[in-house]
């Protein structure tokens, strides 16, 4: 701990003022910048939008692949750019001597160039995927957002052997970066290629493997609860304020304050995770060199001589880009892309899937019936055909999961699936539970003033099945009361086709692109990982 604050505090005003330029420029320009990149690449593809209909062909397109290899090599090359001057400026403070940001930075991006090696092949994996994949808070700059898609991750929780893989995957990725861990110290410090880092790295950190990731790890949860006490005391001390001066401010202004304490606690907090991170990761670095007796390799300022006209170009430089950032956040604010508002009141209506499925079967009358009881506004429900063409209320294409019979929907009749159980799945307790009509659902909602989300889940096997769920809403004059929805774009197109006023939404677990372009839908219900403030505004 001593050596982690030693190493932070001798050259503490290098690092702060790097972080921020850093974090400026990643923000303003550099994040846009690989968002247009990754655009382009759409573009050149013949793509206007993504979803998971069509992500496959596109990611094993050709010019996907080279384009997305140069864009994964430069946001590799920046990021490895921050955390080669963090190393360095710790390296300084280490040896007791003061570095500038200039400094730092020049011998950054002289070491970082090196990464276009072929020797050093594997350095983006370690950087893009494993640090964030495993976050321990040592992720530099916008790859610390990477992150497994929520719908995803309920799918495998919800399987016991993908659980199982899914769980050994990351303890096996747990050991990959422990052993690991030091392998950019090696490429910084002492010029190592990648796969000789990897080598040293995995020899410096045997036997200390589980001691180190547990140091590590306290530190983050140092960070974490330090962080959560300021922004509390904080807090409190605005709430001491207000009680004392009691009317005179006005509540609006101290919600505004308490923001702003949070906003600028973040800033702080966004600014010293990185280097504290690696300043601990630096100190385990020197301490086990020393307990092999091996001869640490410090770097030395003396190597980086820039001529006094670089300088002046260097200057020049950084003052354009500083000009350009604030020129393009100005030109956002006025364009109403921040908005520094602070909203109080949400209208929200809620949704119960496949109606109060938690706590019911799923998609029986007894879920629907108590997600009424439950305030729901809507219920969302599942549509497949029978071999007979009866609408049927139900998920999954085969009905073993919800009722123990190892048959497609296409391949039974109605008659068949009447008899099914479709409840002790959930408990014993719902035994009896059917598989209702798609009309009985209909008709009740009609009659209980609850709203429909009625998503269509074509096997390939139907007839007239658009037809057919179109049919039953004008019969019950119930489309002022419903949207149909489907993950399959088509199904949509032949719903608008059949009867325009029908409001449609197209289920999208990615959505990425113009998506205006899909005007069968009327709206989009998307995962949650896909939603940004671009497509919203859309």
């Amino acid at each position: 701990m001593k050596k982690i604050k030693n190493m932070l505090k001798y050259n503490i005003k290098t690092l702060i003022t790097f972080e921020l330029i850093y974090k400026l420029v990643s923000i303003v320009i550099f994040i846009p910048l690989f968002l247009e990149l990754f655009k382009l690449t759409i573009h050149l593809t013949g793509y206007t939008y993504l979803t998971l209909e069509n992500v496959g062909s596109f990611l094993l397109n050709p010019i996907t692949i080279i384009l997305l290899f140069i864009l994964i090599m430069l946001i590799t090359f920046y990021t490895i750019i921050d955390i080669s001057t963090i190393i360095i400026i710790l390296d300084c403070s280490y040896q007791k001597k003061k570095i500038t940001v200039k400094e730092s930075f020049m011998m950054a991006c002289k070491k970082s160039i090196r990464i276009f090696n072929r020797k050093n092949i594997l350095l983006p994996f370690l950087v893009i995927f494993l640090i964030p994949f495993l976050n321990i808070g040592i992720s530099s700059g916008f790859i610390s957002t990477i992150a497994v898609p929520e719908f995803i991750m309920d799918y495998i929780v919800s399987n016991k052997t993908l659980l199982i893989i899914y769980a050994i995957f990351i303890f096996l990725l747990t050991i990959i970066l422990f052993r690991w861990l030091y392998s950019i110290h090696y490429f910084v410090l002492e010029d190592c290629d990648f796969k000789q880092a990897r080598r040293l790295s995995t020899i410096l950190s045997r036997k200390n493997k589980l001691k180190d990731y547990f140091k590590i790890l306290i530190i983050q949860i140092l960070i974490v609860i330090f962080y959560i006490i300021f922004i509390l005391l904080g807090i409190l001390l605005i709430y001491l304020l207000y009680t004392w001066l009691g009317k005179k401010i006005i509540s609006n202004l101290l919600i505004t304050i308490i923001w702003l304490l949070i906003a600028i606690s973040f800033i702080v907090m966004t600014l010293l995770i990185t280097p504290i991170s690696y300043a601990m990761i630096s100190a385990l670095y020197y301490y086990h060199k020393d307990q092999r007796e091996e001869k640490i390799n410090h770097l030395k300022i003396e190597e980086i001589k820039i001529k006094p006209k670089k300088i002046n170009i260097l200057k020049y430089i950084i003052v354009l880009l500083v000009i350009f950032s604030f020129s393009i956040f100005t030109y956002s604010v006025m364009n109403n892309k921040y908005d520094f508002k602070i909203e109080y009141v949400r209208t929200i209506e809620v949704t119960a899937h496949r109606g109060a499925s938690v706590n019911y079967p799923e998609n029986t009358m007894i879920a629907f019936k108590n997600a009424k009881k439950m305030n729901a506004d809507w219920i969302e429900l599942d549509v497949q055909q029978t071999k007979d063409q009866k609408l049927i209320v139900l998920h999954d294409t085969n009905l073993k999961r919800t009722t123990n019979l190892n048959k497609n929907t296409w391949d039974v009749t109605y008659d068949e699936v009447e008899k099914l159980d479709a409840g002790s799945f959930l408990d014993k307790k719902y035994k009896g539970e059917k598989i209702p009509l798609l009309e009985s659902v209909i008709k009740y909602a009609k009659a209980n003033k609850i709203k429909l989300n009625i998503e269509l889940k074509p096997t390939g096997h139907e007839k007239d099945f658009e037809k057919s769920v179109i049919d039953l809403i004008l019969k019950y004059d119930f489309q002022n009361s419903c949207v149909i929805t489907s993950q399959n774009y088509q199904t949509l197109e032949n719903v608008k086709k059949i009867n325009k006023n029908i409001k449609t939404f197209y289920v999208m677990s990615l959505a990425y692109g113009d998506v205006l372009k899909l005007k069968a839908a009327d709206g989009f219900s998307i995962e949650e990982s896909s939603i940004n403030k671009t497509l919203v505004k859309k």
